[in-house]
């Protein structure tokens, strides 16, 4: 089993995070580090990909954007969220492809949430992890040489019609929602901690 550390960087902007990724990408890369999963949260931005900017689709004026790289379109993040960027290098039995890259994470946070007792499920509509209808992960990974940027979002508790707000990429406004809007309030620490406890038997990866 590969083993995996974290690194829990609080509050942090997240221009400054992009960039500790891409460094840390490429040590990845030559395996000057081993998988490292970053955990964090950011203060309100919306997340452009390229097929947001390929449609032509923009937030609300009053919210501050930035440009990425990752797969998908707009993205919001900001307080209430878990932000989760695994540093991983791709390439165990499973991992043979983005889509079935995109499913395990998925898997691992669906499995997260059901050991909470919270029984969520993928839907057609988009990737992500999805509770009575509402969208309440986002996934969105940039890979380079099998080696990971970027990751995926669970709203817990965000201001309110915050996300709410934001439609882009097919989806309408008021798709995308937080667990505490759906009626289950949940600690941040949980929810970490059942990250780290599912995720040998989803990635067979542990912590070191």
């Amino acid at each position: 089993m590969r083993k995996f550390v974290i690194n829990r960087l609080g509050k942090i902007s997240h221009q400054d995070a992009d960039e500790l990724m891409r460094i840390m990408q490429a040590k990845r890369i030559e395996d000057e580090i081993i998988d490292t999963l970053l955990i964090c949260e950011h203060d309100e931005v919306v997340t452009v990909g390229p097929r947001a900017r390929n449609d032509g689709i923009l937030p609300p004026e009053d919210y501050e954007t930035r440009s990425v790289d990752r797969g998908g379109g707009l993205t919001w993040h900001g307080p209430g969220q878990i932000v989760v960027y695994p540093i991983f290098k791709w390439n165990l039995p499973g991992e043979s492809s983005v889509a079935k890259i995109i499913a395990l994470i998925e898997q691992w946070v669906i499995d997260t949430l059901a050991n909470l007792g919270i029984n969520c499920e993928r839907d057609e509509r988009m990737q992500g992890v999805w509770l009575d209808g509402y969208k309440i992960c986002s996934i969105g990974l940039s890979f380079l040489r099998w080696t990971s940027r970027h990751g995926f979002t669970i709203n817990l508790n965000t201001p309110k019609n915050r996300v709410e707000n934001l439609a882009g990429c097919g989806l309408e406004s008021s798709t995308t929602t937080c667990l505490a809007r759906l009626g289950h309030n949940l600690e941040r620490d949980k929810i970490i901690d059942s990250l780290i406890d599912t995720m040998p038997k989803i990635l067979n990866r542990s912590i070191v």
